[in-house]
């Protein structure tokens, strides 16, 4: 499964480290975050839970503008 967060607020590699370092916190999940595009790309073999990524993105002081599957 693969899902791709918009995230706003990132505004330099430290931002988007921070992101990335959450976001693989939540388990099995591989994670690349392309700080131009403002987005977090994130795959798992298992399903991922829309509310478990919001909370990574929104605890770090981010907004989470939206959630897709890819």
């Amino acid at each position: 499964m693969t899902k791709i967060i918009k995230i706003g607020g990132m505004s330099c590699g430290h931002c988007s480290a921070r992101v990335e370092k959450a976001l693989s916190a939540l388990g099995d999940i591989k994670v690349s975050v392309d700080l131009k595009a403002g987005t977090a790309t994130v795959e798992s073999e298992n399903i991922l839970d829309d509310a478990a990524l919001r909370g990574a993105v929104e605890d770090l002081g981010f907004d989470c503008l939206s959630i897709e599957n890819a």
